[in-house]
């Protein structure tokens, strides 16, 4: 069982963005700017293209108002979508608010962010979807 699996499950905390049958987002707990948030599929697959079509297909639509939301809450030109995939072998979308290419570079030193500030980025984005916590 992966670590994002434990945190679907409800077995890990998490800073919970939005969730769905098939789909379960989140902050990703090492980010690169404030606003990251990961997108998870809750079959456990580790390559993203060997999730079946129907969840490939899905999982771009369930992150889009996701998106949407974090472009509103930060100052971003954008948000980026990245697949890397290294980290954790359980195939996963990074949603992060862009400026540059850089503001998505995995070499980057990540941000320790307290309780409360990962607290208010969960509520900026999770207000901006127009969703309860």
């Amino acid at each position: 069982m992966t670590i994002f699996s434990k945190i679907i499950a409800g077995q890990v905390p998490s800073y919970k963005i939005r969730e769905n049958d098939h789909f379960f987002a989140f902050l990703d707990i090492a980010p690169m700017v404030k606003g990251h948030v990961l997108v998870v599929p809750k079959i456990e697959t580790d390559k993203f293209f060997d999730l079946p079509d129907e969840y490939l297909a899905e999982m771009l639509v369930f992150a889009k108002p996701i998106a949407h939301a974090i472009e509103q809450s930060f100052n971003c030109d954008r948000c980026g979508l990245t697949v890397m995939g290294m980290e954790v072998p359980h195939a996963h979308l990074h949603l992060v608010p862009i400026n540059s290419a850089e503001d998505v570079n995995f070499t980057n030193k990540k941000l320790k962010l307290s309780s409360d500030e990962f607290k208010s980025v969960q509520q900026k984005i999770v207000k901006a979807l127009g969703e309860g916590l």
